[in-house]
C-alpha cells in the first residue's frame, strides 16, 4: 500500500496529472507554482502515517507544539473550537493527532499538529464526570524542531485558512528554525517576493501589537503593510500602544482592530472610534456634499443638485491622488 501510495503520486507528478486526495475528507490543492515539495511531504507523511501505530494518551500530559501557528484569546477562533467540540462529543476524534516525546518530560508529549483537536478534547475532558476517562488518539514519533516544525507547516498548508498576519507570524517562526526564504516558498504555497513581504511588514510590527490585534480575519497585505508604514514612526507607534489596554479597543472585532489601531496613528483616541462624525462641504450658503466617517470607513455624498461638482470631481481623482500619495506616501 506505501509503494503504491508513492508510485502513483511520482507517476501523476512526472506525467503533470492531478493525483485524488488519499482521503474523501480532504480535497487536492490546486495546481501552484512551488507544489513538488509540497507534494513530496504528502507522500512522505502519508508514508510515515501507514507506518505508525496509533495510541491513546492521557490529554493532560500532551502539550501544544512550541511553535504557535494560531493567536490565542480570538473570539472566532472559540467559536469554531465549540463546533469542533461538539462534533467529537457525538462523533468521536476520527482523526488522530501527531506527537512527539517531550524532549524534557519524561512520559509528557509534545504536538506536531492537531492543536485544535487537542483544544476541544481537553475541553470536553474538563466537563466530564470521569475525565480520566478521556483520551487522545495520537501517532507518535520522534522528531527533531525541525522536524516538527514541518510536520505542522505541512498541516497548514492542507487547511490554507490562516490569515494574512498568521500566515507572516508563521514565516518567522518557520525562519526561526532555519528555514531559508526559498524554503518557506513551497510550505505556505507562495512566491518568494510574496515571503519577503511578509517579513517587511512583521520587522516592523512588533508582536505584543500583533497579537493585541488577533488573527483580523479578511485583512490582506494592503492593509497590514500600510500600517506597518505608518509604525515607521516612533511617535505613532507608542500612541497604538496606548489604545490596545482600552475598552473600546478590546470590545472590537479583531478586523476592526487594525482600523482602530491606524487611526490612532493620526491621534484618534480609541473611545472616539465608535463615534461617527459628518463634515459638510460647503461655500456659503452652497452644499456641494458631506462625508460621514465611522470607525469602518468613510462615505460620501453629493447632492443631485450639484451633479456637475461630482463629475468634476471624479474627473480630478486622479490628479488628487496622485498628490495625497506624494505628500502623505502609504504604503502599497
Amino acid at each position: 500500500m506505501r509503494k503504491s501510495i508513492l508510485q502513483r503520486m511520482a507517476d501523476a507528478e512526472n506525467r503533470g496529472e492531478a493525483m485524488p486526495a488519499a482521503d474523501a475528507s480532504e480535497k487536492a490543492p490546486p495546481p501552484r507554482r512551488h507544489s513538488s515539495p509540497v507534494i513530496s511531504n504528502v507522500g512522505r507523511v502519508l508514508t510515515q502515517l501507514t507506518e505508525d501505530s496509533i495510541v491513546s494518551l492521557d490529554p493532560d500530559k500532551v502539550e501544544r507544539s512550541p511553535y504557535k501557528d494560531r493567536f490565542d484569546n480570538d473570539g472566532e477562533a472559540e467559536a469554531e473550537l465549540e463546533t469542533l467540540k461538539a462534533s467529537i462529543a457525538s462523533e468521536g476524534q476520527k482523526i488522530p493527532v501527531l506527537v512527539r516525546p517531550h524532549p524534557s518530560k519524561s512520559g509528557h508529549y509534545q504536538l506536531a499538529y492537531g492543536y485544535r483537536r487537542w483544544a476541544a478534547i481537553k475541553a470536553l475532558m474538563a466537563e466530564a464526570e470521569r475525565p480520566e476517562t478521556i483520551k487522545i488518539k495520537a501517532y507518535v514519533r520522534n522528531l527533531s524542531d525541525r522536524q516538527l516544525i514541518e510536520e505542522q507547516s505541512l498541516e497548514n498548508g492542507v487547511r490554507e485558512n490562516l490569515t494574512w498576519i498568521e500566515q507572516a507570524m508563521w514565516a518567522v517562526q518557520l525562519k526561526s528554525a532555519g528555514l531559508s526564504h526559498r524554503a518557506i516558498c513551497p510550505v505556505l504555497g507562495i512566491s518568494e517576493a510574496a515571503v519577503s513581504h511578509l517579513f517587511r511588514v512583521t520587522a516592523v510590527i512588533p508582536e505584543d501589537i500583533v497579537f493585541a490585534i488577533g488573527r483580523a480575519k479578511g485583512v490582506g497585505r494592503p492593509k497590514w503593510t500600510a500600517f506597518a508604514e505608518l509604525l515607521k514612526d516612533a511617535d505613532r507607534m507608542a500612541a497604538v500602544r496606548k489604545i490596545l489596554q482600552t475598552p473600546a479597543f478590546q470590545k472590537a472585532e479583531s478586523a476592526e482592530r487594525v482600523t482602530l489601531a491606524i487611526r490612532a496613528t493620526s491621534g484618534v483616541p480609541a473611545d472616539d472610534a465608535g463615534r461617527s462624525e459628518t463634515l459638510v462641504f460647503s461655500l456659503g450658503e452652497r452644499v456641494f456634499g458631506q462625508m460621514k466617517r465611522t470607525s469602518s470607513g468613510a462615505m460620501v455624498t453629493i447632492p443631485k443638485q450639484e451633479a456637475a461638482f461630482a463629475h468634476w470631481l471624479a474627473a480630478r481623482m486622479p490628479e488628487l491622488m496622485r498628490e495625497y500619495d506624494q505628500s502623505a506616501d502609504p504604503a502599497e
